[in-house]
């Protein structure tokens, strides 16, 4: 229905003659990252910092409220609660609970449990009680952030075999920069930094790149129809052929984590933040950065750097 076309099928947008706009807002991003995470680091949440976990089973449906309001109430340093299933878990479905705290350091990791148990009363049944310390921690935030480079390396190198390197180091870059950015946010505001907060960045790299590679792999098609293009014009005519499709769809994404950011909880608006901030940022990047980055490289083959060809009209 054409009534619904609110956005155009086609637009005409010189991205390339804007490039240096887009550059100077993506360099300010980085640069108020990098002084944040210089200057206050990370609010590194408990998953990174160490504390006791226990998982207990009740008879009933565990009410997640009430029952961290008496964690709360013992005067651990943080404390964070999710129902689990599987198993004897599911009956009845949500009669299991994961608790992980983070102590205090005058608290040490058998009273932390032994009270968490004394507190909870007999209605309970307790499995799986650890204690994790600090060095332990401390290897999974290396780990999380080893990962996470990887991730974004591994898949630059997929789009350099794919393509040519010229696109694998604008991949390189353009997702490197929204995972940076990314988490730079979470130093910012100080929210917490956890493994959901790992998983996110993970996510969000693989999201980056398949709208970086649609944009590449449309440069790629129109190498080969318009053969004596200009490669301005060409990173222009390709990028106004997917910016709608690119729009819609992270637009339809983004509205698909609202719901969580706002009714998934504690243990979620971390993760629904760091997506739908990674959306915003890596729509922005593909858009106008990843391409663009191709001007300052090695021509690529078969591409001129100036040319007379102009894309037919129809």
């Amino acid at each position: 229905m054409t009534w619904l076309r609110f956005i155009p099928e086609t637009t005409n947008i010189d991205f390339v003659g804007w490039r240096y706009y887009a550059f100077a807002v993506d360099g300010l991003l980085v640069l108020i990252s990098v002084i944040s995470i210089a200057l206050h680091g990370f609010n590194l949440g408990i998953d990174f910092t160490g504390g006791g976990q226990i998982e207990a089973k009740a008879a009933h449906v565990i009410n997640l409220d009430e029952l961290r309001s008496k964690v709360d109430s013992m005067g651990f340093g943080e404390a964070k609660l999710q129902t689990i299933g599987g198993g004897q878990c599911e009956q009845p479905a949500g009669s299991c609970v994961l608790i992980f705290v983070q102590p205090k350091a005058d608290q040490s990791g058998s009273a932390v449990l032994d009270k968490i148990k004394n507190q909870l009363g007999g209605g309970y049944t307790f499995r799986n009680q650890q204690f994790i310390g600090p060095k332990v921690s401390q290897e999974l935030f290396r780990d999380g952030v080893l990962a996470t480079i990887l991730a974004v390396v591994m898949i630059s190198i997929y789009v350099a075999v794919r393509f040519e390197w010229q696109y694998g180091i604008g991949a390189l870059i353009a997702t490197g920069h929204d995972v940076f950015v990314t988490a730079g946010l979470f130093s910012v505001l100080q929210m917490d930094f956890t493994l959901n907060t790992v998983a996110a960045l993970l996510l969000l790299a693989g999201y980056s790149i398949n709208d970086t590679v649609i944009v590449f792999d449309r440069i790629r098609e129109n190498r080969r129809k318009y053969k004596r293009m200009a490669l301005p014009n060409l990173i222009n005519l390709s990028t106004n052929q997917i910016a709608t499709r690119t729009t819609l769809v992270s637009a339809a994404t983004a509205l698909s984590m609202v719901p969580l950011l706002f009714f998934g909880g504690p243990v979620l608006f971390n993760f629904s933040a760091a997506i739908l901030f990674g959306i915003l940022v890596g729509t922005f990047s593909s858009t106008y950065v990843a391409a663009a980055l191709l001007l300052y490289l090695p021509p690529l083959p078969g591409v001129i750097e100036d040319g007379s060809e102009k894309p037919a009209t129809t």
